[in-house]
């Protein structure tokens, strides 16, 4: 039972370090990139931001 418990724990920090280490880092990317090509899209199509014509 023990070694079971030990077991579930080593588990739960192999997991615990994957999230934090790879996926938190990748979402983090990926949201950042994935609103920058929006942004970029955008202007693309309409243009930059600025003052407006006279």
């Amino acid at each position: 039972m023990a070694d079971s418990t030990a077991q579930r724990r080593r588990m739960e920090i192999y997991a615990f370090l994957i999230v934090t280490v790879i996926l938190m880092p990748a979402l983090a990317v990926a949201t950042v990139g994935g609103w920058g090509l929006t942004v970029w899209i955008y202007q693309t199509i309409h243009g930059p931001p600025g003052p407006p014509n006279k």
